[in-house]
C-alpha cells in the first residue's frame, strides 16, 4: 500500500504535539494545524466510533481517505482497549510514500508499537489482521470507482480534503453510494460544516446534526441513517 517514491506531502507539528502533513498537491493540511490527534478522536473517534461501540462487540468501519492513518489507528486503540473486534475498509487515491510515514510520531505519543503503525500501510487490498481485534483493507484508488457491498457499515469517517480542494468528493452521489452501503442506524462523521455539505447528505438521505468542534473548529457533522 505504501508507496516508495518520494512526496509532495511535508511533516508538520501541530499545536497538540501530533504530526500532520501539508499536501503540495491539494494546498492542505491532512489534520487541523491546532491539534491533529485531538481532532481526530473528537471528530471521529468520540462522536462517531465510540456512541455506536457503546451497544455493539462488533462493528464494519469505512474510512473515505487513509491519509496518514491516524484514524486507523485511533481506532485500532480505541478497539484493544474496549474489547472490540473491527474490521476496518479505506480508500485512499494517494498512498503516503514510505519515506513520509517514518516521519509521523503517532506510534510514540500513542504508546503503539511502531511496527503496527508500518503494516497497517503496507496492507493492500485483501483483508489483513493487524491485531486480533483489528483487520484492515485499504483500496487504492477513488470513491467514485471502488464497489461498496450494500448494508455493510455501521460507521464512516469522511475524511476527504475540503470542498472548495476536492468538490468531486462532496457531491450527492459519493453520499449517497456510502448511505446505500451502510447499515440502518449507522453514522457518519466529518470536520465540514459547510452549506453545500449538509445539503448534500440531506439529499443522500441522511439525517444530521452540527456538534461542537475541536480546538480551532466551531462545529462538525454528524449524519445518521435512519433505523
Amino acid at each position: 500500500m505504501v508507496t516508495a517514491n518520494s512526496s509532495s506531502n511535508k511533516v508538520v507539528l501541530s499545536s497538540d504535539g501530533s504530526s500532520t502533513l501539508f499536501s503540495s498537491r491539494f494546498g492542505e493540511h491532512y489534520h487541523s494545524t491546532f491539534g491533529a490527534v485531538q481532532e481526530s478522536k473528537h471528530i471521529f473517534i468520540e462522536a462517531g466510533l465510540a456512541p455506536l461501540a457503546s451497544k455493539n462487540s462488533v462493528l464494519n468501519i469505512f474510512e473515505v481517505g487513509f491519509g496518514t492513518g491516524l484514524n486507523a489507528l485511533l481506532t485500532l486503540q480505541y478497539a484493544f482497549k474496549n474489547n472490540l473486534k473491527v474490521n476496518y475498509v479505506a480508500v485512499e487515491a494517494f498512498p503516503v510514500d514510505a519515506l513520509t510515514v517514518t516521519g509521523l510520531n503517532y506510534p510514540e505519543l500513542l504508546n503503539i508499537d511502531i511496527a503496527v503503525f508500518e503494516a497497517m500501510h503496507k496492507v493492500s487490498e485483501t483483508v489483513t489482521d493487524i491485531t486480533p481485534f483489528f483487520s484492515l483493507k485499504v483500496i487504492e484508488g477513488t470513491l467514485q470507482e471502488t464497489d461498496l457491498e450494500r448494508h455493510l457499515f455501521d460507521v464512516v469517517y469522511f475524511d476527504a480534503f475540503s470542498p472548495e480542494t476536492q468538490p468531486e468528493m462532496w457531491q450527492v452521489s459519493c453520499f449517497s453510494k456510502i448511505y446505500a452501503a451502510m447499515n440502518s442506524g449507522g453514522v457518519l462523521t466529518t470536520y465540514s460544516c459547510k452549506g453545500i455539505v449538509k445539503r448534500a447528505l440531506k439529499s443522500a438521505g441522511f439525517s444530521i446534526e452540527k456538534l461542537p468542534g475541536p480546538p480551532g473548529k466551531r462545529e462538525f457533522l454528524r449524519a445518521r441513517k435512519g433505523e
